[in-house]
């Protein structure tokens, strides 16, 4: 089976170059996109195995924003791309969710060094991407546009609310930590403020419209831990 691979940059040149320079190995099922937003739609479509993300892109997310958008939902490897050697750019790159850097111009022999050397590791320790979606109950959430429907209407979250969901849904059955939540939605520095986790958790209940006395729960308590996410999938 070949790897499919998502090459995403703003300039055609750059995509048609990739394109045959990697279909020329034969192993490769190399697909494009021009655009961020673009980007983020056929992964949720095609679930490549990896993805080429060009750091500049024209209108719309730039490669930091779309990794950064990904993550939120995938483990798919990316590779970023740039013209900018500086440490700065790459250090960003990599903290945005990226897991290799290549300045160009490059080589295409150093790029395919750098995909069998990402998909090695893979190998011995597979990335298994979660769902673009997460359906339970009459719940629904679109991971890949930040939407969120509640017995098929919308449910107009905040962003620290849906940061918090959606870390919990993705994490179904697992005990999230109120340290663990409030690092991941607030930050490190937010460590001991449990109070945070709690107000957010009963106004995120209200708006997703549970009802413990129709059996509608989504988070439950773990008195004392934490919180956690309950899926029928």
């Amino acid at each position: 089976m070949k790897l499919k691979i998502l090459v995403v940059d703003d300039e055609p040149q750059i995509r048609k170059q990739l394109k045959i320079g990697l279909g020329g190995y034969g192993g490769y099922d190399v697909l494009t996109a021009e655009s961020g937003q673009q980007a983020i739609i056929t992964v949720a479509q095609s679930s490549p195995d990896l993805i080429i993300l060009d750091i500049s892109l024209g209108a719309g997310p730039d490669g930091l924003e779309v990794c950064q958008r990904l993550r939120e939902w995938s483990k798919v490897p990316i590779i970023m791309l740039s013209v900018h050697n500086e440490e700065k750019t790459k250090v960003a790159a990599l903290m945005a969710g990226a897991d290799d850097y290549l300045t160009k111009p490059f080589g295409i022999e150093e790029l395919h060094a750098r995909i069998i050397a990402i998909m090695r590791r893979i190998a011995v320790e597979p990335a298994t991407n979660t769902r673009a979606e997460i359906r339970t109950g009459a719940l629904f959430i679109d991971l890949v546009n930040r939407r969120v429907f509640a017995d098929d209407e919308e449910i107009h979250l905040t962003p620290k609310e849906y940061d918090l969901l959606r870390l919990l849904a993705t994490h179904p059955g697992k005990v999230m930590t109120h340290r663990a939540i409030l690092s991941e939605v607030w930050g490190p520095e937010y460590g001991e403020m449990d109070h945070y986790v709690r107000v957010f958790i009963n106004t995120l209940r209200k708006k997703l419209r549970e009802n413990p006395a129709r059996n509608v729960r989504y988070i439950l308590n773990e008195p004392g831990v934490g919180y956690r996410f309950i899926s029928d999938a």
